[in-house]
């Protein structure tokens, strides 16, 4: 009797270990690596994005001529 009894704690003790405690462990793993993926998806985009901006505004600079720019004298 006494023996039925210990094994019915261990048993309990170990549903309770894998379902409270290792399950929700894993889940959470899973879930970190998915969003430090997204995370890192989303920054190599915006990455590659800001570098083609940069790319595209400095070819597309006009190259400005001294003869644009008008002298004045401040008036106090």
């Amino acid at each position: 009797m006494l023996k039925i009894i210990i094994e019915l704690f261990v048993f309990y003790f170990i549903y309770k270990l894998i379902f409270e405690f290792i399950i929700p462990v894993y889940n959470a793993t899973k879930q970190m690596k998915r969003k430090m993926n997204e995370f890192q998806d989303q920054m190599n985009h915006n990455n590659q994005f800001e570098t083609h901006q940069t790319n595209k505004n400095t070819q597309q600079e006009p190259k400005k001529d001294s003869s644009d720019y008008i002298e004045y004298e401040e008036i106090k």
